[in-house]
């Protein structure tokens, strides 16, 4: 974990982790508005922001280095004491499967309860994971859904009709902010500005590495599908 060792020593109480997964590709305000209302809904301790290596299912074209993005997320979190970086995945490399991070998250912290912080899109698209059963059967899934967005019948395809009612009531209202890391890296490209898009330092270090100044992506991405961007 960071700030910004691998891992702290694990807690000797039982703490309420929230875990939120992706390439943070860069790190954005929404993530962390995310993060918080995640923290609120559900009595959170800490929230995990855990960079993938490699994401499932996306082009990595665009994808700047893991010392980029690691160093992005610990300078947007640098004085929010609940948010921390977990680096497992980046240590393993290669693709990055939520079913095994929980699994190495449980081995290192076996007296905490883990929280899976999803949006409504990866919520629908939960049935397309890696292990979806063995996941569900492993960590409490939690979701932040976008104000006025309703679920169309029968979502999630959950055959596990329990599983499913529990997915549904761990289901939350949160704020709106229609912004993407996509969005961002466009922008840059196209040299327009990203303030309030992402935190300061965040804008001060992409400019300083010139970070996402090559070609502009049209490829959209999904808030969390199965990684957030």
């Amino acid at each position: 974990f960071m700030n910004t060792s691998s891992c702290p020593k694990p807690a000797k109480k039982t703490r309420r982790s929230g875990i939120m997964g992706g390439s943070f590709n860069p790190v954005h305000t929404g993530h962390l508005l995310m993060a918080q209302d995640a923290a609120e809904f559900f009595a959170l301790d800490r929230v995990l922001f855990i960079p993938c290596a490699t994401p499932p299912h996306k082009d990595d074209a665009t994808l700047a280095p893991a010392k980029h993005r690691l160093a992005m997320l610990s300078a947007a979190i640098a004085n929010l004491p609940h948010f921390e970086i977990c680096t497992f995945e980046i240590e393993r490399g290669g693709l990055s499967y939520s079913v095994d991070t929980v699994k190495q998250l449980q081995s290192q912290y076996p007296n905490d309860s883990f929280h899976f912080i999803i949006g409504d899109d990866s919520l629908v698209d939960l049935p397309n994971w890696y292990q979806i059963d063995v996941l569900l059967k492993s960590c409490e899934f939690v979701t932040l859904a976008r104000p006025g967005i309703r679920l169309a019948p029968g979502s999630p395809a959950i055959e596990d009709r329990e599983q499913r009612n529990r997915l549904l009531a761990a289901r939350r209202e949160g704020h709106s902010l229609n912004v993407s890391s996509t969005e961002i890296r466009n922008r840059v490209a196209k040299r327009r500005s990203i303030r309030y898009l992402v935190p300061e330092p965040v804008v001060e270090y992409i400019d300083r590495h010139r970070l996402y100044h090559k070609h502009p992506v049209t490829a959209s991405c999904s808030t969390r599908s199965p990684k957030a961007e």
